[in-house]
């Protein structure tokens, strides 16, 4: 995008994905205001147009698209209903764009409130392709709420994403996320599976990327998160507490509508032991290092 759009764009939240949005706001749009619990992780994304505020409600007041980009839904209501909130200052007509993951029924109840109170839009909009893709502009967001409200957001997604689908009314880009998570997530672990499997068989892991593009087992988690299990490089993507609190979510979801998903319990299982082992704030593809360990099973774990 040569020329930045003339627009406002506030972001709550500075963890690994929001830092990336924030840092492509900068670059894509003429006014950026942004906020962080924690105030020091602003400091290296501040620059010409990119200006910390001292509250959710300051940013709201000043922009007219308010980004929640945070851990779960508890934090997003604390960001737009508590102290300081966005709810506080004068939304009307605005467009909150939610970010987050977080539970489908939660989402629908702050929505329904929030348009009440605020007399302003609210989509669910979460994200997948990792801080990699929010950095440069192509991330796929799947979105919920009304096709009016999405219209308006046009401006963002422009500057945010590669591919955007407007999946339904509030909550369908939550659904849709858990759907993306279920593979995700299950993916990373049969990766970690064959990298192992690989490694012990003696092939020479950092081909495989290449030698299986084009294949029916090619896969965009195949060519970037393969290698970084082939070559112990666990620089941050998507932390493992995450992954496991969105598998919670997905487990809360088919005990609701009654749907068996053995897969991905499984998984929770793997997820669930990186954090038991105070691995939870490190990357995801860590998962290789059980299959280093001689003797290892989820059997011999339980």
């Amino acid at each position: 995008m040569d020329k930045k759009l003339d627009i406002s764009v506030g972001c709550l939240g500075a963890g690994v994905l929001g830092s990336a949005i924030i840092k492509r706001l900068g670059d894509t749009v003429e006014r950026v205001y942004a906020w962080n619990r924690d105030s020091a992780k602003l400091g290296g994304l501040i620059s010409e147009n990119i200006r910390a505020c001292a509250s959710p409600r300051e940013v709201a007041s000043e922009t007219d698209f308010i980004i929640t980009c945070v851990t779960d839904g508890d934090a997003v209501e604390h960001i737009v209903f508590g102290n300081d909130g966005v709810i506080g200052a004068d939304v009307s007509g605005k467009v909150l764009i939610d970010m987050s993951t977080g539970a489908v029924a939660k989402t629908q109840e702050m929505a329904e409130r929030f348009q009440m109170e605020a007399r302003a839009s609210w989509l669910d909009a979460p994200i997948s392709g990792g801080a990699p893709a929010a950095r440069e502009g192509r991330m796929t967001v799947m979105v919920g709420g009304s096709s009016v409200a999405f219209k308006q957001a046009s401006p963002v997604w422009d500057c945010l994403a590669g591919k955007v689908t407007l999946m339904g009314p509030q909550g369908a880009g939550q659904a849709t996320k858990m759907i993306n998570q279920l593979l995700v997530s299950s993916g990373l672990v049969m990766l970690a599976e064959a990298c192992g499997l690989a490694e012990r068989l003696g092939v020479d892991t950092q081909l495989i990327p290449d030698a299986l593009s084009g294949g029916r087992a090619d896969s965009a988690q195949l060519q970037e998160m393969f290698p970084k299990m082939a070559t112990s490089e666990f620089s941050i993507t998507a932390h493992s507490q995450i992954m496991l609190k969105d598998l919670n979510l997905i487990r809360q979801l088919a005990e609701q509508h009654s749907i068996s998903t053995p897969v991905s319990d499984l998984t929770r299982e793997m997820f669930s032991l990186m954090v038991e082992r105070g691995l939870g704030d490190h990357d995801t593809s860590e998962l290789i290092n059980f299959y280093r360990e001689k003797g290892w099973s989820l059997k011999s774990t339980s």
